[in-house]
């Protein structure tokens, strides 16, 4: 059972996947939204993690 979150950029669109994380920013399978520094920010347009909205 899993109860792993995704998360969305509002503009990009990117998704982060709890799940899958994001290796090529450090970020190892399984990392926690939370556990996310603040200055983190979407490899993909570089939107700051406020950007970002949990999915349904």
């Amino acid at each position: 059972m899993s109860d792993f979150k995704k998360y969305q950029c509002r503009e990009c669109e990117h998704i982060y996947d709890e799940a899958k994380g994001d290796p090529d920013s450090g970020l190892a399978p399984g990392t926690r939204w939370a556990e996310i520094p603040n200055d983190w920010s979407c490899p993909i347009c570089g939107a700051p993690k406020d950007f970002f909205q949990l999915m349904d």
